[in-house]
Parts: structure tokens; C-alpha cells; sequence
């Protein structure tokens, strides 16, 4: 199994867990304004490490801006299969064409 497939049923294993238990639980409880807020907060930790040329710190942060995406799609139920399964789509193709598609500048 890869490790991305078990963060995310380790992630939807905890959904209904005690929120005093569990970080995810706790976040989850906290709504997906809070998990999206927090997404964010972990991404631009990997923007200024990326920056910093730090690539120990851009992997751990990477690692959590992974595991706070995952939390964030559950949140929202949008299952990770959906996400991948659009990557699996997009393979093969050209960004730019991609891009072009859906009339993005």
C-alpha cells in the first residue's frame, strides 16, 4: 500500500473518533473552514522553506501540507480517489493544453 493510500484511511478511520483522541478527529470536529485554514497555514510553511533552500524542512513540511490536503478533502468529502483519478485524466497532456481546456489564463 502506498503511504498516501494509508493516510487517507487512517484520516477516514478517525472522522467519527473522539476529538480528545485524535489530531484529525480534533481538526475534522473543527469544520472545513478550519481544515482549509490550516492547509493553507502548512502550505506557505513549504513556500518560505522552499524559498530558504532548506530541503529537510521542505520535506517535512511537504509531508504536512500532504497529510492537511487529505484532511481538508475529507472534510469536505471528496474522496482522494476522485483527485487522483483526475491526475490519472490529466496524464499524458500537455499543461499548457490542459490549461487551455478549461479557459484558464
Amino acid at each position: 500500500m502506498h503511504a498516501l493510500d494509508a493516510l487517507w484511511q487512517t484520516i477516514a478511520a478517525r472522522r467519527d473518533a473522539d476529538p480528545d483522541s485524535s489530531w484529525t478527529a480534533k481538526l475534522l470536529a473543527k469544520g472545513p473552514a478550519k481544515c482549509a485554514e490550516k492547509f493553507g497555514e502548512e502550505a506557505v510553511e513549504a513556500i518560505i522553506e522552499a524559498a530558504r533552500g532548506d530541503r529537510e524542512a521542505l520535506t517535512r513540511e511537504g509531508a504536512d501540507v500532504l497529510y492537511h490536503f487529505c484532511v481538508m478533502l475529507a472534510a469536505r468529502d471528496v474522496d482522494l480517489a476522485d483527485v487522483l483519478a483526475e491526475l490519472d485524466r490529466r496524464s499524458g497532456r500537455s499543461g499548457l493544453d490542459e490549461r487551455a481546456s478549461r479557459g484558464t489564463s
